[in-house]
Parts: C-alpha cells; sequence; structure tokens
C-alpha cells in the first residue's frame, strides 16, 4: 500500500509535541513491514531542513481564494528518516522559523493543504491512503470528498488521526472562500458551533478516525472542547490505537546523545554515571533521588500546581530529594518556577525552552518522572521513560492510564487518580519510599525496560485498518 501521511510536523523536520515523534516513527516502520508511506509537511526554516539536501519534486501556482501563491514540493534527497519526506514550500507562509503561533495560521495551513492537494491531485497514480493528522490538515477529507478540482482523487480513502482534540483550528465563515469550489450545500459539513471547524469537519468526512490511545476515544466522548456529540454520533468509525515509540532512536543503549550507554545488564552503573554528570551541570546531589518534568508548561499537563507541588514536597523531604525541570509555555508558570531555584539551592533547578538532548540526558539520568496530567490522549514521555529505567508518575488518565500500571497493582509506575497538590505530592512519597527500598526499586528498573513499546504493532494495527477502506 501507499500511504501519504500529511503533518503540520513530524521529527527532526520540526517538532512542539508528540505528534513530531509519531509522524516521524509510524511511517519508517510502517516501510519496514512492506508498505510505502511517505509524509508531507510544510517547509519551515528550522535547522534540519537548513542542513538537509532537497530536490524539487514539483513547482507549480494555486490560489487560496483571491490569494496566489508559488509552491514548490521538495524532497529529501537521502531517505535518512527511512521514508520519502516531502516538504511544501510557500514563500511568506511556511518559510519561518516557528511551527504554530502566527496572527496568519489559517492562510498558513490552507494554503498547506491546498497545496498538497493540488500536487497529489496530478500524479499519474492514486494513493491507497491518506493519513491526516489533527485539525492542521483537518480540511482535506472535506476537499478530497467534495471540491471539485479534486474529483480524481475522491474516492482515495482518508483517515484522521486526533492527537488532541482540545485544538481544532476553528476560523470564521467569512474565510469560507478560501477554499477551492464546491457544492455549497455541502458547507455544512464544515461547521461547528457557528464556525468553521477543520477538526469536526474530518471527523465528519474522513473514512475512518483514530486516536492515539483506546482510554482517550472513550474520554473525548465527554471531554473534546465541544465535540462530544459530534464523536458519539461517529464513533462507528472511530478506534483507539495506542502509540509506540521509536526503539532506535529512543534507546540507552545506542543513543548517541548519552554520555554513558546502557543496556538491561549495566543500567545501575550506566543511569549512575549519566545522574552524576547531569547533576554536576544543575548543581544538584546526585546521591538523592532525582525526580524532574519534561514537556509543556500548560495547565492541560497540570504544570500550573508544578510550583506549588514542588515547593510542598521539598519542604517535607527537606535535602534528600532533587527536582529538574525541563520545558516552556505559560509565562507566570514559566517565573515562579525560576523563582523556586533562589528557595531551594542544590534541590531543585530548571531548563526553561526545549533542547532535545538534554531531554534524552534526563531520561537516562532520572529516577522519577513526572506526569501529572489533566488530559494526555496518550503521551509518549512515560515510553521514553520506561525505555530509559525512570519510574513513570502518572496520572490514571488517556494513555498514561493504557500503558503505566501502578506498583501496588504489580505494576512498574506510581500512579495516581487527581491532578491535585495533594494526589501528586502523596505520589512522590511513595517513590522516595520505593527509591529507599533498593531491592524494590532495582526489580521494578528491570521489569520496565523489558516493556516493547516499539511501533512494529500500532504500525500493524493502522495498516489492518487501511485495508478495511479498499
Amino acid at each position: 500500500m501507499e500511504i501519504i501521511h500529511i503533518s503540520a510536523e513530524c521529527y527532526p523536520a520540526a517538532k512542539v509535541g508528540g505528534l513530531a515523534d509519531v509522524v516521524g516513527a509510524l511511517p519508517k516502520y510502517q516501510n519496514k513491514i512492506g508498505h510505502i508511506a511517505k509524509v508531507v509537511v510544510p517547509a519551515y526554516d528550522t535547522k534540519f531542513i537548513r542542513e538537509s539536501e532537497f530536490e524539487v519534486a514539483y513547482d507549480a501556482w494555486s490560489n487560496y481564494g483571491n490569494h496566489h501563491f508559488q509552491y514548490r514540493v521538495l524532497r529529501e534527497k537521502t531517505n535518512k528518516l527511512g521514508f520519502d519526506l516531502y516538504l511544501v514550500h510557500i514563500q511568506g507562509l511556511t518559510d519561518r522559523p516557528n511551527v504554530y503561533g502566527y496572527a496568519d495560521d489559517t492562510e498558513r495551513f490552507v494554503a498547506f493543504q491546498i497545496a498538497t492537494l493540488d500536487w497529489i491531485a496530478q500524479w499519474e497514480h492514486r494513493p491507497d491512503v491518506i493519513h491526516c493528522h489533527d485539525h492542521h490538515t483537518g480540511l482535506v477529507p472535506f476537499m478530497v470528498a467534495n471540491c471539485l478540482k479534486y474529483q480524481n482523487i475522491s474516492k482515495v480513502p482518508t483517515v484522521l488521526t486526533i492527537h488532541n482534540a482540545q485544538y481544532q483550528g476553528q476560523f470564521g465563515w467569512d474565510k469560507l472562500y478560501y477554499l477551492p469550489a464546491f457544492d455549497l450545500w455541502k458547507g455544512g459539513l464544515l461547521g461547528w458551533e457557528d464556525a468553521i471547524n477543520p477538526l469536526a469537519a474530518a471527523i465528519k468526512c474522513a473514512w475512518r478516525v483514530t486516536t492515539v490511545s483506546p482510554s482517550y476515544l472513550e474520554e473525548m466522548m465527554n471531554n473534546a472542547r465541544g465535540l462530544e456529540s459530534l464523536l458519539r454520533q461517529e464513533r462507528w468509525k472511530s478506534s483507539g490505537i495506542l502509540n509506540g515509540i521509536d526503539s532506535e532512536v529512543w534507546n540507552p543503549e545506542t543513543d548517541p546523545m548519552l554520555g554513558k550507554s546502557y543496556n538491561l545488564k549495566t543500567v545501575e552503573a550506566g543511569k549512575a554515571a549519566n545522574k552524576k554528570a547531569l547533576c554536576d551541570v544543575f548543581q544538584l546531589d546526585s546521591s538523592k533521588p532525582l525526580f524532574t518534568f519534561i514537556g509543556r508548561l500548560v495547565d492541560e499537563k497540570g504544570a500550573d500546581l508544578l510550583p506549588d507541588i514542588f515547593y510542598t514536597a521539598l519542604q517535607q523531604h527537606g535535602n534528600n530529594i532533587n527536582i529538574l525541570v525541563l520545558g516552556s509555555g505559560d509565562s507566570w508558570v514559566e517565573g515562579r518556577l525560576n523563582q523556586l531555584k533562589g528557595v531551594f539551592e542544590g534541590k531543585y533547578n530548571t531548563y526553561i525552552g526545549y533542547n532535545e538532548q538534554v531531554s534524552h540526558e534526563i531520561y537516562a539520568s532520572a529516577d522519577f518522572l513526572l506526569m501529572p496530567s489533566r488530559v494526555e490522549p496518550c503521551g509518549l514521555n512515560q515510553l521514553y521513560a520506561l525505555r530509559y529505567g525512570t519510574v513513570p508518575i502518572v496520572r490514571r488518565v488517556g494513555g498514561l492510564k493504557d500503558t503505566v500500571i501502578d506498583i501496588g497493582d504489580g505494576g512498574f509506575g506510581i500512579c495516581h487518580d487527581q491532578t491535585s497538590i495533594w494526589d501528586v505530592t502523596h505520589a512522590i512519597n511513595r517513590a522516595v519510599e520505593l527509591y529507599n527500598d533498593k531491592k524494590a526499586f532495582k526489580a521494578v528498573r528491570k521489569t520496565m525496560m523489558k516493556i516493547d513499546h516499539s511501533w512494529d504493532k500500532a504500525a500493524t494495527n493502522y495498516i489492518e485498518l487501511y485495508q478495511i477502506l479498499k
């Protein structure tokens, strides 16, 4: 089968969050099992794109409404990602350093989707599946099925994967003219709650809808920022397929970003060496348990409570724990987290921003990873932590519930039920007890590292889904 993945992100070309990791790994594993998977993303001004070699695969003009633009489709020459990577370059729209956050994001992603479909529509053959990821590509299923200029690909099955239903890409009806001509009687397929809603349109129009864990699929029926009734209505064509991780990129035995590599047999010495190096950099004590948080500092991740959680835990445990934060997000959360450095010097530190190498170093060094998420469709951080022998401390929600079993239930993680200061600090107390029981802690670490969360199973599940549509 030939599968075309269309996305706003793809690691390492452009990454903001877990979406990039999924789109950067799933196609590679689909290719490994004998299929042809390709990825199309906007051509941002990122380090990876600047430093890679591309060739022009297609060059043409298109338009969204009255706005005409030239676009080029560029193909990465070396196949170094394990799949064909295509970039859609639109001068002035896609060629910016950031993926999101611009006032004209609607125009940027509408133009990207139109250019991508214009290119696919002129192929001499038809792909077997067009797989769209999140709202940034949510207009694709509607346009494929209904826009006159895409009649020759209207029978190509479209699949939508919802990575996070909280973000939907709504924009006003005054921009309806951006879309290529279609029968206006079909316009209702675009709308939800008095706006054009790309995610809602994709849920209505895609042949199949997936999300990134079985539990998140059920949770969306009651918590999807206004789309609950639509998701219940379209439940018949929806399924939850648990994300995997790229076990070649995330492998402590071969990870080039680590100072000391290790495996299941050498995990104790390997983690101790990495922890010592990391703690030296961040002025922490490597003899104490190291708790970490890696991710976006937003309410969805429970980050608004982190300053109070950390203050309470550090007060309770005195000199007996270390905490290190890697992330960025809400400025007031960043500010409060930074303020704690002056209060708990030598026991607490932060890295405000994102650094891929530092994240790998933290997974390899830390004893515990905190994920007190309010919403977590799948979560990859806990899977990386397991792979690197770091015990995840998670709220029972979404994919966290599907992938982490509490040590009290014979599992390998520490779980709590609420995103609250009390629940998380209680979980930290349990973690300290586990850390001090060296025999139990080593046993949990060994168990974690044996779990296979690679993409092999998920890649096969997606292929089986596509084959139903043929």
